[in-house]
């Protein structure tokens, strides 16, 4: 679609009616699943797993489940307005510094921050091909650069389509591994008993752990910046271009196309909820069967080589190489959604600050181009200088709790200042939208709290 950005009359589309017809549709999802899988599941989810045991499933699972009813109401106002995150944290109640709103300026620089986390996924896309091809002692300099060429290239284009199906197809070959895996490990000496796996529904949390926890809550599930960014991919798969601008008059015809594109928004983020839910408690499990109990956590450069324990320790010794093509799969679909998405929340910022005008199909085109191949050279010498892929995506993950301290804001100032009457939802949906809020804000202050007391 041209310039999905731009919603005029002849874009519009009637949404989907029948199941099958809505499935087709379905997309944006899939790619936060894609950029939550590598750093969220196989990495931070694991270690945690391998640091605590059993006892914080209850954790992980509430983290993929508490954020969705955020990131539909994002999705919700995208549909109906048309309009970008950034757009969206512009407009936010609060002082503004030159052009920009104190949301924007705020988002830019934790994310700038985030940097980290994701040169710990260019750190681990190295590691794994240096595992699989050895080039000697600077295998793991060529690898990474290798990588971020690799994502510069895929994304330099700009193009939605490639990514959404890169991301399924690398999702669901790992998944099949994973799931097997699991299943295998009840016929083996790591075997998981039900009194382990009621333990993990305990609701507790060991002391000395704070750190860990707070990265993994954060960017297990949808963090704060894929729920921005899941706008971006809505409206380049054209669910918003379909739904065609809202007429001052004559409103019955686009409010029912607004309701079904949002029916079909709905269904993508949850059943991509369902998918990466289901992925990140199979890689817990497995970290607090198999590592918890031989000591082993995931760290520094031996990163790979413990995870792929998860998987020789249940299979055999021939599962190394399918784990180390597996985790290659999910590390680079996680480093080419990453990029795809910073790319544009960073262009769309720039244009909010004045120094881009983003609404300009050529610029914004020129400026994603150009983030494409700067984000994967910081991300390498980041990498370069820590050497530990693992803590450098748990403290950049920890930074996302900043993020969802905005983006909690932004959703309930969308729903109750911005939202439309005629599209407001269901009292049940209110009701759970509060209950996310709160939730997220409550684990944020409390980690906060917790950790300047200590």
């Amino acid at each position: 679609m041209p310039n999905p950005y731009l919603r005029t009359p002849e874009k519009v589309v009637e949404p989907p009616t029948g199941f099958l017809e809505t499935l087709k549709r379905l997309g944006p999802g899939f790619v936060l699943s894609a950029s939550i899988v590598g750093s969220g599941e196989l990495i931070a989810t694991t270690l945690f797993g391998a640091k605590v045991g059993f006892i914080c499933l209850w954790l992980i699972l509430f983290s993929c489940l508490v954020k969705v009813a955020v990131q539909i109401e994002f999705g919700r106002f995208t549909i109906y307005s048309g309009r970008t995150s950034m757009q969206a944290l512009n407009d936010l109640p609060g002082p503004k510094f030159g052009k920009a709103g104190w949301a924007v300026w705020s988002w830019l620089l934790i994310q700038t921050l985030k940097t980290l986390q994701v040169g710990g996924v260019i750190g681990g896309v190295a590691l794994v091909f240096t595992a699989l091809f050895d080039l000697g002692s600077t295998s793991d300099v060529i690898w990474t650069v290798v990588a971020g060429s690799l994502a510069s290239v895929l994304v330099f284009r700009g193009a939605y389509g490639p990514i959404e199906k890169w991301s399924i197809i690398m999702i669901g070959l790992f998944t099949i591994l994973t799931i097997t895996s699991l299943i295998a490990l009840q016929w083996t000496p790591f075997a998981i008993s039900g009194a382990e796996l009621s333990s993990g529904f305990g609701m507790t949390l060991p002391a000395g752990v704070l750190l860990i926890a707070l990265g993994a809550f954060s960017i297990t599930g949808v963090g704060g910046d894929e729920i921005l960014a899941y706008n971006y991919w809505l409206i380049e798969k054209g669910y918003a271009a379909y739904t065609g601008p809202e007429p001052e008059m004559d409103r019955e015809e686009w409010l029912a196309r607004a309701k079904g594109w949002i029916r079909v928004m709905q269904l993508d983020a949850g059943l991509s909820m369902i998918c990466y839910t289901i992925v990140t408690g199979l890689f817990y499990l497995l970290g607090a069967a198999i590592l918890h109990r031989q000591g082993l956590v995931p760290e520094n450069t031996q990163l790979i080589d413990v995870l792929s324990r998860m998987y020789t320790d249940t299979l055999g010794p021939w599962a190394r190489t399918a784990f180390l093509i597996g985790a290659l799969v999910v590390l680079f679909s996680t480093l080419l959604a990453s990029l795809a998405a910073w790319s544009r929340l960073f262009s769309d910022a720039f244009g909010r600050i004045g120094w881009i005008d983003f609404e300009d199909a050529a610029q914004r085109k020129k400026t994603i181009a150009l983030l494409s191949v700067i984000f994967p050279v910081i991300w390498s010498l980041l990498y370069f200088q820590f050497q530990a892929p693992g803590l450098m995506i748990i403290i950049g993950g920890s930074l996302t709790t900043l993020i969802l301290f905005i983006v909690v804001f932004a959703a309930l100032v969308m729903r109750y200042r911005w939202l439309p009457a005629a599209l407001r939802p269901s009292r049940l949906a209110d009701l759970i939208l509060w209950l996310s809020c709160l939730a997220i804000a409550g684990a944020g202050i409390y980690a906060i709290a917790k950790y300047l007391v200590q």
